[in-house]
């Protein structure tokens, strides 16, 4: 961190995937949330557009389009754990995006 970052903005438990980006806000910055994204950076399956969903590992436009598909289909999804009702997505993919997503 640098000496303006603000460490307690984020979830330091959170586990890094390769390629991610982090922006660390200064102390006393409020965060800018992104749409499609929870205050914590995860990725909200309910609001994130395939472009945004694209950005997680594993997932490519075909998977995107498909999250959206049945998202538009079947509405909310009430847990990530719904994410197995997804044509293509199995439990190794549920838990490499687990920590990375939210409902």
């Amino acid at each position: 961190f640098t000496d303006s970052a603000d460490p307690a903005s984020l979830n330091l438990a959170r586990l890094l995937m390769d390629g991610e980006q982090i922006r660390v806000p200064a102390l006393g910055e409020t965060p800018v949330s992104i749409p499609g994204t929870a205050p914590d950076g995860r990725i909200d399956l309910n609001h994130a557009d395939v472009a945004m969903l694209e950005t997680l590992p594993r997932i490519g436009p075909a998977m995107a389009d498909r999250i959206v598909a049945w998202r538009e289909a079947h509405g909310r999804f009430a847990a990530v754990e719904d994410m197995l009702d997804v044509t293509g997505i199995g439990s190794a993919t549920l838990e490499a995006l687990r920590d990375l997503v939210t409902v």
